[in-house]
C-alpha cells in the first residue's frame, strides 16, 4: 500500500503536537496543588470528562485494530466492539459514582478506605502499575508499526527513534500540565477521531447509497470467505478450545474495561456525582458511536481495499483504516487519519503514565513511607519523577516489544484488570464483610494467576504467531486467562475475607453511606 507523502503526514501531526503544546502551558499556569495535578481541581463538566474518557478508551487498538478485523473477520471483529461497549454498562451502573464518592485521587483510596492501609495500598498500586505499563508497552510498540505503515519509515532504527519521541512528548505533557493538560489533550484527540471516523463512515455510506445492505453485499461479493464474513465463529469457530477461548477474551474485554486505572481515576476530574454520571453517558454514547463507525469502516474496507491486499500491507490488520483512507480521500485524508492515530497514541500514553505516577506518589510514597503525611508539594514532585522514570522504561519497552503480538500485551492489561482490580473494587463497595486479607489475595491472586496463565499461553510459546515461536511450554491452552483468572480473583477475595475476622462496622458504615450518597465526600477532597 502506498502511504502517500510522508512528510505531509508528519506535518499534520506536528501542527497536532503544537496546538495542544500551547493549550497545556497555558493550563499549567493554573495546576498549583497537589488535587490539580492529580484530578485537574474537579473543573471538568460531566460532558467535557466524558470526551475525555472516550478519548482515554479510545485507543489506537480500537480505531486500527477493530476496524481491520471487521474487514478480516466481518461479525468476529464486531464481537470487540460489543464488547468494549458492555463494559461500560459495568462502570456505569456499579463503578461510577461510588468510586466518585469514596475516593480522592487513585483506585487505592477506595480499596483501602476500611481496610489497613499499607498492605492494601501497595497492593493496588502493584496492581495499577502493571495493568499501565503493560497497556503502556502496546501503545509504544504500536506506535513503531504506525510509523512502518503510516510514514514509509520500515529501519527499527528509524521506529525506535519515533516510539522515543512519542514516550519524550508524553512526559512533557504530564510534567507540564498534570492532569488538566492530559484532560484537554485527550478531548481534542477524541473529538479528532471521531470525526475523522465519522467522516470516512459517512463517505463510504455515501457511496452505497447511505445504505448499510449494499456496503455489506459488496464486501460479501469480494471477500474470500463470502457470506461467512456476516456469520458468528469464522475466527473463533476452529475448534472448542477457540470458542472457548473467545469466552474468555469476551469476560476480560467487559469485565477488564470497568478496573482499568487510567478510566477510573477520571471518575475524580469532575465536581459531584451527578456529573460522574453524566460524564460516563456522555462517553458511552461517544463510544457507542464509535465502535459503529468500525462496522461501516471495516466492511467498507474489505470491498473497496480487499481483505488480501489489507493482510499483505505493513502492519496487516491493523492497515484496514489508514488503507481505507487513501482508497476514499487520497493522500490529503490519509495524512489527516494518520496524525489522528498518532494522537490517538499519545494522549492514550498520556493518560497512563499520569495514572501510574500518581499511584506511585500518593499510595505507595505517601500512603506506605510517609503513612499519609507526606508534604503536598513534595507528593507531586515525586509524581512528576516517577513519570519520566514510568516514561524512560515505557520507551525501553516499546522499542524491545516493537513488532511483537500487540493483541498480547492489551489482552494482558485486561485480564490483569478484570482479575485484580474489579473483584475487590465491588467487593470494597457492595460487601459489608469484606477485610483487608480478602483485598490482598484478591489484588495478588488475580494479578499472578492472569500473569502466569499468559506466560504459559499460546500467545508466548507453542505456535506460528506467538511472542517466542521458536519454544513450546504453551501447557495453558487459552490466549486470554480471564476465564480462570477473573472467578479466581473473586473466589480469593471471598476466602480471605471468611478466613480473618476483621471487620470495622463503623468505618464499613460510613463508606456505605458516602458512595451511595456522597455525604461526606467533598469535605474529605476539599483540600
Amino acid at each position: 500500500m502506498d502511504v502517500g507523502n510522508p512528510y505531509l503526514n508528519i506535518a499534520i501531526f506536528l501542527a497536532f503536537v503544537v496546538v495542544t503544546l500551547v493549550i497545556v502551558v497555558r493550563v499549567s499556569k493554573t495546576t498549583t496543588s497537589v488535587g490539580d495535578f492529580y484530578h485537574g481541581g474537579r473543573a471538568f463538566t460531566g460532558r467535557q470528562n466524558g470526551i475525555a474518557i472516550a478519548g482515554d478508551y479510545l485507543s489506537a487498538a480500537s480505531f486500527l485494530g477493530i476496524a481491520g478485523a471487521v474487514a478480516i473477520y466481518g461479525y468476529d471483529g464486531l464481537l470487540y466492539s460489543i464488547g468494549f461497549l458492555v463494559a461500560w454498562l459495568v462502570a456505569l451502573l456499579l463503578v461510577a459514582e461510588p468510586l466518585r464518592n469514596t475516593g480522592k485521587y487513585t483506585m487505592a483510596d477506595v480499596l483501602s478506605f476500611r481496610m489497613q492501609q499499607r498492605p492494601v495500598r501497595t497492593a493496588a498500586a502493584i496492581s495499577t502499575m502493571a495493568v499501565s505499563f503493560f497497556y503502556l508497552l502496546a501503545q509504544m510498540a504500536g506506535a513503531g508499526g504506525l510509523v512502518a505503515l503510516l510514514l514509509g519509515i520500515d529501519s527499527q532504527v528509524g521506529q525506535g527513534l519515533v516510539i522515543a519521541v512519542v514516550g519524550a512528548l508524553m512526559i512533557v505533557y504530564v510534567l507540564i500540565g498534570g492532569m488538566k493538560g492530559t484532560t484537554w489533550v485527550q478531548i481534542i484527540k477524541a473529538v479528532l477521531l471521531i470525526l475523522g471516523a465519522g467522516l470516512m463512515t459517512l463517505w463510504v455510506l455515501a457511496l452505497n447509497g447511505m445504505n448499510l445492505s449494499t456496503v455489506l453485499g459488496e464486501a460479501v461479493a469480494v471477500h474470500p470467505e463470502g457470506d461467512r464474513i456476516l456469520e458468528p465463529m469464522l475466527q473463533y469457530g476452529a475448534s472448542d478450545a477457540s470458542k472457548l477461548g473467545f469466552v474468555s477474551l469476551a469476560i476480560a474485554l467487559v469485565f477488564g474495561a470497568a478496573g482499568l486505572p487510567h478510566v477510573l481515576m477520571r471518575f475524580y476530574t469532575v465536581p459531584t456525582a451527578k456529573e460522574a454520571r453524566r460524564s460516563v453517558t456522555w462517553a458511552i454514547g461517544l463510544i457507542g458511536a464509535f465502535y459503529l463507525f468500525t462496522l461501516i469502516l471495516g466492511f467498507g474496507a474489505a470491498y473497496l481495499v480487499g481483505a488480501d491486499a489489507i493482510l499483505a500491507a505493513p502492519g496487516g490488520a491493523n492497515s484496514a483504516a489508514p488503507a481505507l483512507a487513501f482508497e476514499l480521500g487520497g493522500t490529503i485524508l490519509l495524512g489527516i487519519i494518520a496524525a489522528v492515530a498518532f494522537a490517538t497514541i499519545l494522549a492514550v500514553v498520556a493518560g497512563l503514565t499520569i495514572t501510574a505516577s500518581a499511584s506511585f506518589a500518593h499510595d505507595v510514597y505517601n500512603g506506605v513511607l510517609k503513612h499519609g503525611e507526606a508534604d503536598p508539594a513534595e507528593e507531586v514532585k515525586v509524581a512528576r519523577r516517577t513519570a519520566v522514570t514510568i516514561g524512560a522504561i515505557s520507551i525501553v519497552g516499546g522499542v524491545l516489544a516493537n513488532g511483537q503480538n500487540i493483541a498480547f500485551l492489551v489482552s494482558l492489561a485486561f485480564a490483569i484488570a478484570a482479575s485484580a482490580n474489579l473483584p475487590s473494587i465491588l467487593y470494597s463497595l457492595y460487601w459489608k464483610r469484606f477485610n483487608t486479607r480478602g483485598s490482598v489475595w484478591s489484588i495478588y491472586g488475580g494479578l499472578i494467576s492472569a500473569l502466569v496463565l499468559i506466560l504459559i499461553s499460546p500467545v508466548v510459546s507453542g505456535s506460528e504467531t506467538a511472542m517466542i515461536p521458536g519454544a513450546d511450554f504453551a501447557w495453558f491452552p487459552l490466549s486470554n486467562p480471564a476465564i480462570v483468572s477473573v472467578p479466581l480473583g473473586f473466589f480469593l477475595g471471598w476466602l480471605g475475607s471468611v478466613t480473618s475476622k476483621e471487620h470495622d462496622a463503623a468505618k464499613q458504615a460510613e463508606m456505605e453511606v458516602r458512595s451511595m450518597t456522597g455525604a461526606g465526600a467533598e469535605r474529605a477532597v476539599a483540600h
